[in-house]
């Protein structure tokens, strides 16, 4: 198996390597099942949580037993052919999803403020 080989050399990993992969892209009415099929022939899988709300409809998390798991998995089946929608596969950066979170947060506070004292956004020349 390819993991087993890289596991022998050494092989350093990127920094953004994770455990858990995020998947975009996904037909709606994927069943857990039909994860697990696809997911599990790159190694143990520890948890599938599966999008069901309005916004995360379509996403996953699959998180890996084994690293060299989910980096194998990102490397095959990214760009891989479900229902005829390409999956879109990336490693869970919780991180900078969390920074993207608190900028909108700062702009919807800022945003708040300048209604509040009659501020307009748009500077005049």
């Amino acid at each position: 198996m390819a993991a087993a080989s890289l596991r022998k050399g050494n092989a350093r990993l990127p920094p953004e390597v994770n455990r858990a992969i995020f998947v975009r892209n996904l037909p709606f009415n994927i069943s857990s099942e039909e994860m697990y099929d696809i997911f599990g022939k790159y190694g143990a899988i520890r948890q599938i949580r599966l999008g069901n709300g309005k916004d995360t409809r379509g996403t996953a998390y699959v998180v890996y037993e084994d690293i060299y798991d989910a980096k194998n998995a990102v490397d095959h089946l990214s760009g891989f052919n479900v229902a005829n929608r390409y999956l879109i596969v990336l490693y869970s950066q919780p991180n900078k999803m969390g920074k993207k979170m608190d900028i909108r947060k700062k702009e919807e506070e800022i945003t708040k403020l300048q209604e509040k004292y009659g501020i307009s956004s748009k500077s005049s020349p």
